[in-house]
């Protein structure tokens, strides 16, 4: 029998996940998990880097769970936990903060660039520090695949370089993780701007399609998106990445292929292909709705509990490695 993977990801419960969310991850989860070991997270304590509303918080937490159950994660087959519920992410990391981990390290990071721009001295400690936090994240669990993005790549490779000094200082306590950058045609645009990823934090409501808007405002935002120039319909991410974007949902969420939708739409123009886009979003949304509302909270806490206590088993048995390695224990 083919020995299972190891797979670690997770999801911060900060904005609105969207189709963009979907297609990139969670729909691609959903498939790693029947040959492999997958443990998915709502990393809970990388959404407290930036303030976030308590009472708000705790609804997202909760609602992330449901999306992951409503799109087919199975948490008899993989384990679904909250982040702060495990004690031994924020210890290991800050054992990596003080092995493994030099400020040039972090200093490198586009992304904390990327956000805090101009004002890096008056953001938190926890946005510089948090590829740390990302790295015991994935580390505790003997991760060898870690499915992300393009723009969390550096991270995974951040995280292989800390495992791979502490494990020259203490000897092999740690799995070298790999990064598994998301299938091609996966990576979903802004409906406004297709030269930005469609990200639930998006300035523009026009610019994503969140999981559980309603099925009228998915539909305008698709007919509001932005088109390239010329009226025939051809998939050329280069030159009309707008239009590609929206092959590719239409591919994605429709379960066809591109080629083919280029060849239905032949001589066909942006209205009457968007209103077609628009019907395949539609349907895929009340049919995901559908499952995400009969989901009980009380079903999802029972599923967080269950996880909290595999993850738990698992993290703790690795933090007993790690202290008697650093001679805490």
């Amino acid at each position: 029998m083919k020995k299972e993977t190891k797979i670690f990801s997770g999801i911060k419960p900060s904005g609105d996940l969207t189709i963009g969310n979907y297609i990139g991850a969670i729909s691609q989860w959903v498939e790693i998990q029947k040959d492999n070991e997958c443990v998915f997270s709502i990393v809970d304590y990388h959404a407290i880097t930036v303030k976030q509303d308590p009472a708000d918080l705790r609804r997202r937490i909760l609602d992330i769970a449901k999306t992951y159950l409503a799109a087919g994660i199975d948490p008899k087959k993989s384990i679904i936990f909250q982040q702060s519920q495990i004690p031994a992410h924020t210890e290991l990391a800050w054992i990596l903060n003080c092995t493994g981990t030099n400020m040039a390290d972090l200093k490198k990071m586009t992304q904390f660039k990327d956000k805090a721009g101009d004002k890096q001295d008056g953001v938190s400690v926890g946005l510089f520090d948090y590829p740390v936090l990302m790295a015991a994240d994935i580390l505790l669990y003997d991760a060898q695949i870690v499915p992300v993005g393009e723009d969390q790549k550096q991270h995974v490779e951040l995280t292989r370089d800390i495992a791979k000094r502490f494990n020259n200082e203490y000897g092999t306590i740690f799995t070298i993780p790999e990064a598994r950058v998301h299938k091609a045609g996966a990576r979903v645009m802004s409906l406004s701007d297709p030269t930005k990823k469609m990200a639930k934090s998006d300035e523009s409501k026009l610019g994503y399609i969140a999981l559980l808007d309603s099925p009228e405002v998915a539909r305008k935002k698709i007919m509001k998106a932005v088109t390239d120039s010329g009226d025939d319909i051809d998939y050329d991410p280069i030159n009309r990445p707008a239009l590609a974007n929206l092959l590719t949902i239409y591919a994605r969420l429709g379960n066809r292929e591109i080629p083919r939708l280029v060849k239905d739409n032949k001589g066909k123009g942006y209205g009457e292909f968007k209103k077609a886009l628009a019907d395949v979003v539609v349907k895929f949304l009340e049919n995901f709705q559908e499952k995400f509302n009969s989901i009980s909270d009380e079903e999802t806490e029972k599923v967080l509990e269950d996880g909290k206590n595999r993850a738990l088993a698992i993290a703790e048995e690795k933090m007993k490695k790690i202290r008697q390695a650093i001679g805490v224990r």
